[in-house]
């Protein structure tokens, strides 16, 4: 009877590795509400999206190294520009506490961002994580402005804004606005606004219309990410392969708030869909840019896949807007670059905070991940739930051994019901192979035999898979996250482990791992079968191996359940033997 046993956890070995094979395919997988197909984006029910397609809807910048206004499309604009430092010097530079960025000042676009909170590697503390860049070898830039009648952009080229200043600095400020202007030919007046606030990584790019001309000023609001087909820059690349994460678009709508829309199928088909509110990002390992437009105004979003240069565009269009003459008129939208915190994200807009992918089990990594930074910090949010103690261990690893600690109780009953039904497997070994002995020619007879033991004894056979069984979804949970929670990137422990999120560098918690779940076999009663004696045997060295590329955080996991589980095992056992 311990055919079921041997064969359960070699079948968590295997399906164990298997799983972490399809992770990479699901995530790689579209979930998505199907799409509508459209060749034209939906429109909105005004005059200034007239005569207008999915392509051309919204200009695409055209490749420059000194942004001019000679180099304006139909230069007659030029003159309404003045010639300041921000034009002719290039970029303009803006720093708060936690964002660093540059805009272009053709087409007003964020083509640089960096997170000076996030070091790319956690042995370069002081060169941040960029997220967004427009360089020879990678594009991902954040782009808005306005089209219609009266727009500054059209197909035929993006104007070029004026600042009063080359760079910016947020200093000991609350708020920094930095202001991009434009006259236009009619007279009007654009300010183009970006509003950054201290600690936020939202920033609110709002168009202010100062309609001087004597008619009235039409057009839409318009904002796009744009991106190439390159990898995720912040993929670990430590083990065997990367970690599976989703690197793609995502969206909200009314039928479902998280909707993902991979490279892929963007390559096929144009997405083309009307909602009121919503949101649009680009999605990739712990961070995200996504635009937020107008929640009050119907948006509609499309998407756009560039195949001469290998780039994708993600875009909403708001419905347009009137400016009576001499009025002034606003249109806004949301813009966040930065790192996926799930509190912050579910602030800003419904299912944004989905871009934190838990999987399936997300039911159980909620409350994990919730209760992992409860004892780290001493604050608990969860299901409306607020609490906040004032103080935790203040390591992610301690916090870990403590979570394993919380399981375990959990699991305390069911566990201690498992290891007596083991210790009295163990207790009658020598019976059961005496009958084994006894009948080997009648198997029959000898089942027979061996189920009267059991129940003489008391003793279910699957007993002991039981607890394995419970646990495997716990810590497939805990897995993802580790994987998708930004909190535990770069979260160090102790001496050599500096980054729970990715593997041990030396394997030192992998091999204590394997020799604590050698210790927990002694334990265990000894197969009959040789076979299934050498499959125990081997088990160890199994799991050492496959988890020498799990995150270092997982490994500590459990490895500190098997301890106590071998406590707990220890205490049990030779209680029954003392009986």
């Amino acid at each position: 009877m311990d055919i079921p046993r041997a064969l359960v956890i070699t079948g968590i070995a295997v399906v164990s590795y298997l799983m972490i094979q399809a992770w990479q395919r699901d995530y790689a997988a579209p979930d998505t509400v199907e799409p509508q197909i459209s060749e034209q984006v939906a429109g909105n029910n005004t005059d200034a999206n007239a005569n207008t397609t999915g392509n051309d809807l919204v200009p695409d910048p055209q490749e420059h190294t000194d942004p001019t206004a000679s180099s304006i499309p139909g230069g007659e604009v030029s003159d309404s520009i003045p010639d300041n430092k921000a034009q002719s010097g290039g970029a303009i530079h803006v720093a708060t506490d936690v964002l660093n960025l540059e805009i272009d000042p053709r087409g007003g676009d964020i083509v640089r961002l960096s997170l000076p909170a996030y070091p790319r590697h956690a042995d370069t503390p002081d060169q941040p994580f960029v997220l967004l860049e427009n360089t020879s070898s990678r594009t991902y830039v954040a782009q808005t402005g306005l089209i219609g009648a009266n727009g500054t952009d059209s197909a035929s080229g993006r104007p070029v804004w004026s600042s009063a200043e080359q760079s910016y600095q947020m200093g000991d400020a609350h708020e920094l606005n930095v202001d991009l202007t434009l006259t236009q030919d009619n007279g009007a007046k654009i300010t183009k606004r970006y509003t950054f606030e201290r600690g936020s990584y939202l920033v609110r790019v709002t168009h202010i219309v100062e309609n001087n001309s004597g008619e009235t000023w039409s057009g839409q609001l318009y904002g796009q990410i744009k991106r190439d087909g390159g990898d995720d820059p912040g993929l670990s690349k430590q083990g065997f392969a990367p970690m599976p994460t989703y690197l793609g678009a995502a969206y909200w709508s009314s039928e479902k708030p998280y909707n993902k829309l991979k490279f892929g199928d963007m390559e096929e088909s144009a997405l083309s869909t009307t909602q009121e509110g919503g949101w649009i990002a680009m999605v990739q390992h712990y961070f995200l840019s996504a635009w937020i437009p107008d929640p009050q105004l119907q948006q509609s979003y499309s998407t756009v896949y560039q195949k001469n240069r290998d780039q994708y565009l993600l875009r909403f269009v708001s419905q347009g807007q009137k400016v009576a003459p001499g009025e002034t008129g606003q249109m806004y939208a949301e813009f966040y670059a930065g790192p996926k915190i799930q509190d912050h994200l579910e602030a800003i807009s419904p299912g944004l905070n989905m871009t934190v992918d838990y999987g399936w089990l997300w039911f159980l990594s909620q409350p994990i991940f919730a209760l992992l930074v409860f004892l780290q910090s001493g604050k608990l949010s969860i299901f409306g739930l607020n609490m906040d103690i004032g103080a935790g261990v203040g390591n992610w690893g301690v916090a870990i051994i403590l979570l394993t600690f919380v399981i375990k109780a959990l699991f305390f009953k069911l566990s201690a019901t498992s290891y007596r039904s083991m210790a009295k497997m163990r207790k009658v070994a020598p019976e059961m192979q005496r009958i084994r002995e006894e009948h080997k020619s009648d198997k029959q007879k000898q089942q027979m035999e061996t189920m009267k033991l059991f129940q003489r004894e008391k003793i279910n056979p699957l007993g002991g898979c039981l607890p394995i069984l419970v646990q495997m979804p716990v810590f497939i949970a805990l897995y993802y996250v580790l994987l998708e929670s930004v909190e535990l990137r770069q979260a160090p422990f102790f001496l050599w482990i500096q980054d729970l999120s990715v593997m041990d560098p030396y394997f030192v918690l992998p091999i204590l791992m394997g020799a604590s779940m050698f210790l927990q076999t002694r334990l265990n009663p000894t197969p009959a079968d040789p076979t299934q004696a050498q499959v125990m045997k081997w088990m160890p060295v199994i799991f050492s191996v496959f988890m020498l590329w799990f995150p270092a955080g997982l490994v500590l996991y459990w490895l500190t359940n098997n301890l106590l589980s071998i406590g707990q095992q220890y205490i049990i056992t030779r209680r029954i033997e003392r009986e």
